[in-house]
């Protein structure tokens, strides 16, 4: 390839490897990239991988319970960018028994392991910036939109089991009605099936005739409250409003439609590719979460 396009064997390599650390004219890169497609150039994956002394494969771990459109639009920028660098990307899902996921590790000598909201489930604190534009700012714009339309008092509706993110979201949204000067958020679970949902928000709000407001913990959870209160004959959102978290399809299809907080991580997803990768991230910024208004408050 070198001497079909005229350039040095290092400069063939700095292309093809797409390396970071060498500046390369688009002219040059054309002529080596139009080598490699009339040599038929393929790289030796496991001679790349002895050489480089692991793989260009990045393995991204996705726990049970935290699929949606954050987890999918991250996965989405995680994987683009990772191929712009001749990268790929394997997403494993749900939980696995560590010497599963050590046998996956040693067969491909992946270049990095990542797993998804890993910073939050290790319990620190979130800063000023996650107030603003990262995992604690999003939680928080549920409530505040609650609390713009009059609700002060709030409840948090819970799935039956615990995810990786619970703690943390449970955390964020006190932190945030606290900072709304509003009391503590009551919490309770609605549980599967239909009737046992039904049944919960029955009793709950029988309990606890103050609350006007549902904040669930995901749009699932919403989906079952609004059907709950459906069956129930409790009007939403005139007696009790609900809203949902991260987005999903369904809500845009029930009598009222679900108003709900929309959350576009695939920058994130990018930032991560390159922090991986040691490539710079400067021009990347996190985008802030949005509310989907809706009917349901």
């Amino acid at each position: 390839m070198a001497k079909a396009s005229g350039v040095s064997r290092a400069t063939v390599s700095f292309v093809l490897n797409d390396d970071p650390r060498q500046t390369i004219s688009a002219a040059t890169r054309e002529r080596v990239m139009e080598a490699a497609q009339d040599l038929g150039y393929v790289p030796h994956g496991i001679a790349r991988a002895l050489r480089e002394g692991s793989s260009r494969i990045v393995v991204l771990n996705v726990d049970w319970g935290m699929e949606g459109n954050f987890s999918r639009s991250y996965v989405r920028g995680l994987d683009e960018e990772l191929a712009e660098h001749d990268h790929i990307l394997l997403v494993r899902h749900g939980h696995s028994i560590p010497e599963a996921t050590q046998k996956v590790l040693d067969t491909i000598v992946p270049r990095a392991v990542l797993r998804l909201g890993e910073v939050y489930m290790q319990g620190r604190a979130p800063s000023e910036e996650d107030w603003e534009s990262g995992f604690a700012a999003n939680a928080a714009l549920q409530i505040a939109y609650l609390a713009d339309r009059g609700h002060t008092r709030i409840a948090l509706a819970m799935p039956d089991h615990d995810f990786p993110l619970t703690d943390a979201r449970l955390g964020f949204a006190q932190e945030a009605a606290r900072r709304r000067g509003l009391p503590p958020l009551e919490r309770f679970v609605v549980p599967r099936p239909r009737e046992a949902g039904a049944a919960a928000i029955q009793m709950f709000l029988s309990a606890h005739a103050d609350v006007t407001a549902l904040a669930a913990f995901d749009d699932d959870i919403a989906l079952r409250s609004l059907t709950a209160l459906r069956d129930l004959g409790v009007r939403v959102p005139e007696k009790v409003a609900v809203i949902g978290f991260d987005e999903t399809e369904h809500g845009s299809l029930t009598t009222p439609a679900l108003t709900t907080v929309h959350i576009d991580a695939e920058v994130l997803g990018r930032i991560a590719a390159r922090n991986v990768l040691g490539i710079d991230t400067g021009g990347l910024a996190p985008v802030p979460g949005w509310i989907v208004a809706r009917g349901s408050v």
